[in-house]
């Protein structure tokens, strides 16, 4: 059971990445910000997926990938943000 881990780890940063490239071609198309800062999160995530699939990570190590993947998603949070954040009319 222990070999199916490092598989899906590998299939879901596979998954990552093309959202990430989906993205990158929204945001070149629109040049929102928003479409930026979810390839940024999904291209941080594929890495860190293929991080955890390749390389056997001590349990010292491990909160590192956490932390990053924790970046992944504080840049969803500011893109939501920005997103709906009010603008002025004048």
């Amino acid at each position: 059971m222990s070999n199916v881990v490092p598989v899906l780890n590998g299939a879901v940063a596979m998954a990552s990445f093309v959202a990430m490239l989906f993205f990158l071609r929204f945001w070149r198309q629109t040049q929102d910000s928003f479409f930026l800062f979810f390839a940024f999160a999904f291209g941080v995530d594929a890495v860190m997926r293929l991080v955890l699939g390749l390389a056997h990570v001590s349990e010292e190590t491990e909160p590192l990938i956490y932390l990053a993947r924790a970046a992944g998603f504080a840049a969803i949070i500011i893109a939501i943000i920005r997103k709906n954040r009010p603008t002025n009319p004048g």
